[in-house]
């Protein structure tokens, strides 16, 4: 056999260099953008693949998404009820039976005192958009052409339309079901949940089980954090700025709050929203300097919770800079509406956690000893 000459080879034979040559050659620069381009690439095609999928089974992913939230949530009350030496099925009961009990309890109470003051609230912002027009129109030079196509949007959103009763019939029956199915898994996950992450982690083996056990227990600190940390700043905000709408004498301060509350679980954005129709509101029914009063104090209150009790109840892991939290509910909304909106900074703040632990775990080994059970501490 002849060993061949220095030179020969693949690329001397077709004349040209290697792909290997060929790639060699390129400078680092191009090289490296061209990996993070494909990397990027099948990033943004793996979540947009598991986007469409959550929006064709959209009860299916509420209804889980719902369930995980909830199980972070409640999973402190199953630990003192485990602790009182319950069975796992019975402590998974009663914290269910607990929920409800509250749910009830609270929907029934807003029910009585606000069913009757939503179409109010619905005048009072149409005439609270006709008024800040004029102040425009009047101030600014914009035409009222320009802007009667935004009001008149504004008033059909805030009025609706007849609704289809075969569709609003089928949004009922699904809405019913993800909640039924909602319950039923929240029950199986809290009275099994850790039995099954035991489950996972006894399917892997080799170098691979402490990193994920590490990122699993990370994660779920994470999410719970942040479930019981955001229904408390959003209760503190409903109760600061309905006090402020109480003391201001505006009109349907309950509903308000309710509002409040229930923009609180969608960040920076929801809040916005939230003090944008209680200004509007106040400027409707009371005129420009209850309004500018009523902006004074939704910001005073978004201020407080935004640098004090932010940082205080929410745990460093779980906070994420205000642009990374404008770009997941903004992809969250346009991949899944609002729902989208409401589960993706929970689901990038925990992300983030389980990629940092990954990183640091490769720096860091993880001590011998340490358990595999996820915590909620």
């Amino acid at each position: 056999m002849v060993a061949d000459e220095p030179g020969t080879g693949t690329g001397a034979t077709t004349g040209g260099p290697g792909p290997r040559q060929a790639w060699a050659a390129l400078p680092w620069l191009v090289r490296t953008a061209v990996l993070w381009s494909a990397c990027l690439v099948v990033v943004a095609a793996g979540l947009y693949l598991l986007g469409r999928i959550a929006v064709l089974l959209a009860p299916l992913a509420i209804a889980l998404a719902a369930t995980i939230f909830l199980t972070a949530l409640l999973d402190p009350m199953l630990l003192r009820l485990r602790r009182l030496r319950l069975p796992a099925a019975l402590a998974a009961l009663l914290t269910v039976l607990l929920l409800l009990g509250i749910l009830v309890g609270v929907g029934a109470l807003v029910w009585n005192l606000t069913a009757s003051q939503f179409d109010q609230l619905s005048q009072e912002l149409t005439q609270g958009l006709d008024r800040s027009r004029d102040f425009i129109t009047s101030t600014l030079p914009v035409t009222d052409a320009q802007l009667d196509r935004l009001v008149d949007q504004a008033r059909q959103g805030l009025s609706g339309s007849s609704p289809d009763p075969v569709a609003g019939a089928r949004t009922v029956t699904e809405v019913l079901g993800s909640a039924l199915l909602a319950l039923v898994l929240l029950f199986f996950l809290l009275k099994d949940g850790r039995s099954m992450w035991h489950w996972v982690l006894s399917r892997m083996t080799g170098p691979n089980r402490p990193v994920v056990a590490e990122a699993g227990r990370a994660g779920w600190r994470t999410l719970g954090a942040y479930s019981r940390g955001t229904m408390l700043i959003a209760a503190i905000d409903a109760i600061g700025i309905g006090l402020a709408l109480v003391v201001l004498r505006v009109p349907l301060a309950l509903p308000l709050a309710l509002i409040t509350f229930i923009g609180g679980f969608v960040p920076i954005i929801g809040a916005t929203v939230a003090g944008a129709v209680a200004v509007l509101v106040a400027l409707a029914a009371n005129g420009p300097t209850t309004a500018l009063l009523t902006l004074a104090a939704v910001i005073a209150v978004q201020q407080i919770e935004g640098n004090l009790l932010e940082p205080l109840v929410m745990k460093r892991q779980v906070r994420l800079h205000p642009a990374v939290i404008l770009v997941a509910v903004t992809a969250g909304t346009l991949i899944a509406g609002i729902a989208g909106a409401f589960v993706s900074v929970p689901i990038t703040a925990v992300l983030w956690r389980i990629i940092d632990t990954v990183q640091r775990h490769h720096l860091t080994p993880t001590p011998a000893g340490v358990s595999d059970a996820p915590s909620t501490s």
